[in-house]
C-alpha cells in the first residue's frame, strides 16, 4: 500500500492533480491519501499522525505542483515538522529506511523550458536535488522525479491538461505496482 501525500495549496481549482489523484483512487491501488491543505489549512502539521502515516507504507507520493521552481509552502513545512530528528534521521532516526520516496509533479509551462537554454535554465531533476538528498538523509530510496508539463490553464485547454494528468496517473500506477512488487520481495 502506498502513501500519497498531496501537497496541493488550491486542489479545488487544479486540474491536472485532480485527474492524478481521481486516477489512482480509481486504480484498485490499496491508497492512503493525505491532502496536507484539507487536513492543516493553518499549517500547523501534526508530526505524530503524518509519522504514523509514513510508518504505514513502504512507498510515499508525493503529488505536487512546481511552484517557483520548488515544492510547495505545505510541503516544505511537512518535511520540517515530520521528518524530525530521530525519526527520519539522527541518533535513533531509521524509521524510514528503505522506503521509497517518489515524487509526482506536474508542471505548469511546456518541456522546451526546464533545459539550459529554456526559460528555466535548469532540467527539472536539477531543480529536485533538494528531495534527492532529502530522501537520501533519511535513508529511503529515491526513485527519478516522476512529473509532465503543460498543467497551466492559462498556456493549455483544461481537456488536454486532463489527458495529460491521466496518462501521468496510468503510468503511476504502473510504478506503483512496481514498487509494490519489488518491496515484497525484498
Amino acid at each position: 500500500m502506498a502513501l500519497v501525500i498531496l501537497a496541493h495549496p488550491d486542489f479545488s481549482r487544479s486540474i491536472a492533480n485532480k485527474a492524478v489523484i481521481t486516477q489512482l483512487q480509481d486504480s484498485g491501488l490499496p491508497l492512503e491519501i493525505r491532502d496536507l491543505a484539507t487536513l492543516y489549512p493553518d499549517y500547523r502539521i501534526d508530526p505524530a499522525a503524518e509519522q504514523q502515516a509514513l510508518l504505514r507504507h513502504h512507498t510515499v507520493v508525493f503529488q505536487y505542483p512546481l511552484y517557483w521552481y520548488n515544492v510547495p509552502a505545505i510541503l516544505k513545512q511537512y518535511f520540517d515538522r515530520v521528518l524530525t530528528y530521530g525519526f527520519a534521521y539522527g541518533t535513533g532516526g531509521d524509521k524510514l529506511r528503505g522506503k521509497n520516496f517518489v515524487a509526482s509533479i506536474t508542471i505548469g509551462a511546456p518541456a522546451a523550458d526546464y533545459r539550459a537554454d529554456g526559460a528555466a535554465h535548469f532540467r527539472v531533476q536539477e531543480l529536485c536535488k533538494p528531495l534527492e538528498q532529502t530522501a537520501y538523509y533519511t535513508q529511503m530510496r529515491y526513485v527519478e522525479p516522476f512529473y509532465f508539463h503543460g498543467t497551466s490553464p492559462a498556456l493549455y485547454a483544461a481537456n488536454e491538461i486532463r489527458q495529460r494528468a491521466e496518462q501521468h496517473a496510468e503510468e503511476l500506477v504502473v510504478l506503483l505496482r512496481r514498487l509494490d512488487a519489488d518491496g515484497e520481495k525484498g
